[in-house]
């Protein structure tokens, strides 16, 4: 295959400009509305993530207002626990993560040499999930129903019982929905860096960031999916009354807090390890030399990344669990040290053998490597287990949280937002606000939250709106409120900045800071398509060693220099080695984003106000939208527009392969659902072994060939997928519609078979844990199988149509990946709930 990277004859730079704006521009007014391009989406997160941080930072501001002086009566109990739930909330979820994929959202095609993100209108509904997910958790407090059971929502305390009314159901749906967008993001981000890059561009030429987010995307979609799952379980008990928590009927709470911290452990390094991404990005342009030791830098990120998922226990030591299952989780939690400690010392030794330029954003980093190495060093010291026990539940725990995520996120954020800030806006930063705002928030952090380590210390608990005078905790207290008043003018003077810098900012050249990265060759600010051509990049430093690249990029003297045939178009390359393997082609501006969000935001409104008839009408149509919407990809006219004939010889676009990026997109999809999955079957044999009585019957009420039987069926239709796909491989697509109705055929004989099991097996999920927990798993698997169903009949519809064939045959292997996990999962369930309890189970 000839690579597409040869020097093609320069244009004139605004004619090619000309060119490109007319397919890839962005419309104006309302219409601005449907835009999926990456740059356009990435600045909404961002500035939708700043100001869910400023909302949270006032909420903050209150809960140091209210513990300023013993006995204030500022917030009333129920008004502080609502506030601090909705800072912690809105901090780790709305802000945290979703401003920092905004970022790579923003960053990753650029750096990589590509002109967008592979999935352009998956990005676009993720950000509209996250706004009306935002927007509805965050009018619970406008309406006077603000959770507040903590951002953690730990059962007993948010169920019925304990937390009457809707407020956390406005987190556990709120919240969930928010997660859509994550998800979203994480696959989007994931498959791109793996399949949309600058030919030649291989794994060991990624720009850190990328490795960074790559990890930290992977991370979120294995981490999340549980606690997803929880807050589903958690909503059916308060909603649906379904047993899952209740230890009365055959529940553990403690269950919850496996899910939560399932997922909350990893959060910590999912915030981190994309800041700790942005210094390693900016310690080499301002120390003036290459990173040192970057692929011990690139092992100890992916070393953390599988290290986090082993200490979730870490935070439940004072909850009772084995001495040696203590041992082994305070072992991991020490471990994890170990390869953030490289990172730190690759760091140290940049700066030591560089030539460092001490500019703002190298300010904001070294006031991150300070705090950070003592947020990290008060987490070795939690993660002894007598010193957990003494300060757990403390505000120890309060400072060393902070320390470890504003230290350790926030403040390379702001770094690296100060030193791409050009290429927003084409405007040099102002040194002496900056500065300011820098050592404002740099004292203030730390005289409020050093001295919350003393607090802690001296005993003050966490989560308590109030407390007696006399105790030694009325002067740290007051210190800590002072300072944080400090930290608030800091951010305060970085907003002004900011918005002067917008208006008044002094012109900044291409690349002001002389970075080496492929970024500041897209223009500041750049082009709505990024590159007018592709070029080939076989070395970590491109600008260092091409300087001439972004005059050579602009007049179109490298691949995929033409935008006349009005296809948007990105080279797809092989993952590991950056080889050319197709001409990826990208979706352009589409309401059907938008849409399918604002269908998901009135479902969830409507669950939230128990309108259940509206709620299943809401979810038919929100079915129909995205169906419809998946109607418009691979060969779809409005996909692929133009003639294919001026492609690069030897190439072809996506569709009309077998590896579009679709297919890394459902791979991810499942193995997000898998984690999901997994997670459900960790609560089943949990419940199994640690509750008292919760061991299940010997004969299993689901029966023992029920499931065989489910399995056998969509096995069956596993089978003529693949065969469906093989007839493809070999060159024929006679027959085709045949085998995908015969798919769809024994996924509706399966899906009805679950049903009946359903309906005959007598399961009680209202009144037992167990039956709750097979219940969900039939309604699981029920929706798979019915999706896969539907799916199938779809190829079988678009097979008629033309739009699958062997000229575009990647479809059906795409949806052969949900047959596969619909079987593998039917199967596990009927050995795990069917087959094991005959051998271990309880005898009647």
């Amino acid at each position: 295959m000839t690579e597409p990277t040869g020097n093609a004859p320069a244009r004139d730079a605004a004619e090619l400009h000309a060119e490109f704006e007319a397919v890839w521009g962005n419309p104006k007014g309302w219409r601005s509305l449907s835009v999926v391009n990456h740059t356009s989406v990435a600045n909404r997160f961002i500035v939708t993530g700043a100001v869910f941080f400023l909302i949270a930072g006032l909420l903050g501001m209150l809960l140091r207002a209210q513990l300023a002086q013993p006995g204030q009566e500022f917030m009333g109990a129920k008004a502080y626990n609502q506030v601090f739930t909705m800072h912690g909330t809105m901090m780790m979820f709305l802000f945290a993560v979703p401003i920092q994929q905004g970022l790579a959202a923003y960053l990753l095609p650029k750096m990589l040499g590509a002109r967008d993100l592979v999935f352009p209108r998956l990005g676009a509904f993720g950000y509209w999930c996250y706004l009306f997910g935002g927007l509805i958790f965050t009018s619970s407090l406008l309406v006077g129903l603000a959770p507040d059971a903590g951002w953690f929502m730990y059962t007993p305390l948010s169920s019925n019982a304990y937390s009457p009314g809707k407020g956390a159901d406005f987190w556990l749906l709120g919240i969930t929905f928010i997660e859509i967008a994550t998800m979203a993001a994480a696959i989007d981000i994931t498959v791109s860096i793996l399949r949309a890059r600058a030919a030649g561009m291989g794994l060991h030429q990624l720009p850190i960031f990328a490795w960074s987010m790559l990890v930290t995307s992977l991370m979120v979609i294995v981490g999340f999916p549980p606690l997803i799952l929880g807050s589903i379980l958690l909503e059916l008990e308060r909603a649906a009354g379904w047993a899952f928590f209740d230890p009365t009927r055959g529940g553990d709470p403690v269950l919850w807090q496996h899910l939560f911290w399932l997922f909350g452990h990893p959060e910590v390094y999912i915030i981190f390890l994309p800041a700790a991404g942005v210094v390693s990005m900016l310690v080499p342009v301002y120390a003036r030399r290459p990173l040192v030791g970057y692929r011990w830098v690139v092992v100890s990120m992916i070393a953390t990344g599988f290290i986090s998922f082993g200490l979730w226990v870490h935070h439940m030591f004072a909850v009772g669990i084995p001495a040696l299952s203590q041992a082994f989780f305070a072992v991991a939690s020490m471990l994890v040290a170990i390869p953030t400690g490289i990172q730190l010392f690759a760091w140290i030794a940049t700066l030591w053998s560089g030539r460092p330029v001490w500019s703002v954003p190298m300010l904001w980093i070294a006031g991150f490597l300070l705090i950070f190495v003592v947020g990290g060093l008060t987490g070795v010291m939690l993660a002894f287990v007598p010193f957990n026990w003494q300060v757990h539940d403390t505000h120890f725990v309060v400072a060393h949280f902070h320390y470890v995520l504003i230290g350790g996120m926030l403040f390379p954020l702001i770094a690296g937002i100060y030193h791409w800030l050009p290429h927003f806006s084409g405007r040099l930063p102002s040194e002496r606000l900056s500065k300011a705002g820098f050592w404002l928030t740099f004292i203030g952090f730390n005289g409020t939250f050093l001295v919350m380590h003393w607090t802690g210390l001296i005993g003050m608990p966490r989560r308590v709106y109030t407390y007696e005078a006399g105790l030694g905790w009325d002067l740290p207290n007051l210190i800590s409120s002072v300072f944080s008043f400090v930290m608030a003018f800091g951010i305060a003077t970085l907003l002004l900045d900011l918005v002067l810098h917008w208006r008044y900012g002094r012109k900044a050249p291409l690349n002001p800071w002389h970075a080496d990265t492929l970024e500041w060759a897209s223009g500041t600010p750049p082009r709505s398509y990024n590159f007018a051509s592709l070029p080939r990049i076989t070395t970590r430093h491109p600008l260092w060693d091409a300087p001439d690249l972004p005059e050579t990029i602009a007049t179109g003297q490298h691949a995929l220099p033409h935008a006349a045939h009005g296809r948007r178009e990105t080279l797809g390359v092989d993952p590991v080695s950056g080889r050319v393997r197709e001409v990826i082609h990208l979706p352009g501006n589409s309401w059907w984003p938008l849409g399918a969000g604002a269908t998901l935001a009135f479902l969830c409104l409507a669950l939230l106000l128990k309108l259940y008839p509206m709620a299943i009408g809401l979810s038919l149509v929100a079915v129909v939208v995205l169906l419809r919407w998946s109607w418009e990809n691979g060969s779809h006219p409005s996909a692929v527009r133009g003639e294919t004939g001026d492609l690069p010889e030897g190439l072809k676009l996506h569709s009309h392969t077998f590896d579009g990026p679709g297919l890394w997109g459902m791979g991810l999809t499942m193995l997000a659902d898998a984690a999901l999955y997994g997670a459900l079957l960790f609560g089943w044999l949990y419940l199994w072994t640690v509750v008292p009585g919760g061991q299940p019957d010997a004969v299993s009420p689901l029966g023992i060939w029920p499931l065989a039987a489910v399995t056998v069926l969509w096995g069956a239709g596993l089978w003529a997928m693949r065969d469906a796909v093989r007839r493809l491989r070999g060159g024929s697509d006679a027959r085709l519609q045949r085998y995908l109705w015969m798919a769809f055929a024994f996924g509706v004989a399966g899906a009805l078979c679950l049903v009946w099991l359903a309906a005959t097996a007598g399961l009680r999920p209202t009144l037992r844990a167990q039956d709750a927990v097979l219940s969900f798993t039939l309604v699981f698997l029920l929706l798979h199988g019915a999706l896969a169903s539907v799916l199938s009949a779809l190829q079988a519809l678009r097979v008629r149509s033309g739009r699958v064939s062997v000229l575009a045959p990647y479809e059906p292997g795409v949806v052969t990946m949900l047959w596969q996990f619909c079987v593998l999962a039917t199967a596990l369930a009927w050995a795990l709930m069917a087959l094991l309890p005959m051998a271990f189970g309880a005898q009647p």
